[in-house]
């Protein structure tokens, strides 16, 4: 009997990066229903416009790169990386700006690197800051919540994706820019003196936050990344909150409640910040890289000069990611006892 011989590495991993990418585009889905239901229809253009550019962007980078297409594409991490960037848009944003932080996140942060599992920095945030800095009057006009507005309709979204002059829609500052502008309100005050705010964060925010957390939970129990960059983002934002929430008065950042529930923590600390390439490795370096990008969230939202700070605390610290795994990664087995001979 041939008895057959397989050369190392024998051991498998059960999921395909295929599979993976599916699971994380399935987690995204109640947060994605939750947005559509406070800011409308705009939500899903955002992301037809984004997967369209990213399908057609990377394409012609693997092509330009003599790499197989078809297969490439197959395993959904460009629309992965375009479902992240245009949930972080405002809803009813032009079509042309979707495209461009499409390109940012595709062609530069993923394809000028080497492609997949290459990136130094997560594409989506790459093509988040680069529309951030480049038309950030575009990117502060979020509609107001279905609670507190007409919510505008799917024909109104598509004028809005054709960058139509006929659009118009009812845009209002968000809780975090109201709580970084404030300079005279006790925080209760401010709570009863804007409308946006709700019963512990933004009108809508608390659920689209828990929706993001309730999908991040999910790919925790399915074991698709572990526990220690979230939970070390979420504990640090917390802390920083309670040590300088003083009451609520009119120098107060806002309460733990108020940042966990607020803008894109859940969606950062479960789907960002979770990224196998361009975060640490090691479980105590995932702990101190989440850490570190709470500590910073907090510190760029509060004194910093945008209300929103995840992109810019991820694309901070995966410059340290690797000065994080270079002190964090545990030593081989014997290596100790052979230090301890020298």
């Amino acid at each position: 009997m041939m008895l057959q011989q397989v050369s190392s590495p024998h051991l498998r991993t059960a999921r395909s990066t295929e599979e993976i990418m599916l699971r994380v585009l399935l987690a995204l889905v109640p947060g994605i229903i939750a947005m559509a239901h406070f800011f409308g229809p705009g939500v899903f253009t955002n992301i037809l416009i984004a997967c369209v550019s990213a399908v057609v962007c990377e394409s012609l980078c693997l092509s330009m790169r003599d790499r197989p297409v078809i297969r490439s594409l197959r395993d959904y991490s460009a629309a992965v990386t375009a479902v992240l960037l245009a949930l972080a848009l405002p809803p009813y944003s032009p079509w042309w700006l979707i495209a461009i932080g499409t390109i940012a996140a595709i062609g530069l942060a993923k394809h000028v690197f080497g492609g997949l599992g290459h990136n130094p920095f997560n594409p989506a945030m790459v093509g988040y800051v680069v529309l951030l800095i480049s038309f950030p009057v575009h990117m502060t006009q979020w509609t107001a919540p279905s609670s507190l507005a007409t919510t505008p309709g799917i024909w109104d979204s598509v004028l809005a994706a054709m960058g139509s002059e006929t659009y118009d829609a009812v845009t209002m500052a968000t809780p975090l820019d109201l709580m970084r502008q404030n300079d005279g309100l006790m925080v209760s005050a401010l709570w009863q003196q804007y409308p946006q705010f709700g019963r512990f964060s933004g009108v809508g925010w608390e659920w689209i936050n828990l929706a993001f957390l309730a999908g991040g939970l999910w790919l925790l129990q399915q074991k698709i990344f572990n526990w220690h960059a979230p939970v070390g983002m979420l504990s640090t934002l917390g802390l920083m909150s309670a040590l300088f929430y003083d009451g609520g008065s009119s120098a107060s950042g806002g309460s733990p409640l108020f940042h966990w529930l607020s803008g894109a923590t859940m969606l950062g600390a479960f789907f960002i910040i979770t990224d196998p390439v361009s975060g640490a490795t090691s479980n105590l370096g995932r702990l101190i890289f989440g850490a570190l990008v709470g500590l910073l969230v907090y510190c760029i939202r509060v004194w910093g000069s945008y209300p929103d700070a995840v992109a810019f605390a991820v694309l901070l610290m995966n410059f340290a990611a690797p000065f994080i795994d270079y002190y964090t990664q545990p030593k081989p087995y014997g290596q100790q006892a052979r230090d301890s001979e020298k």
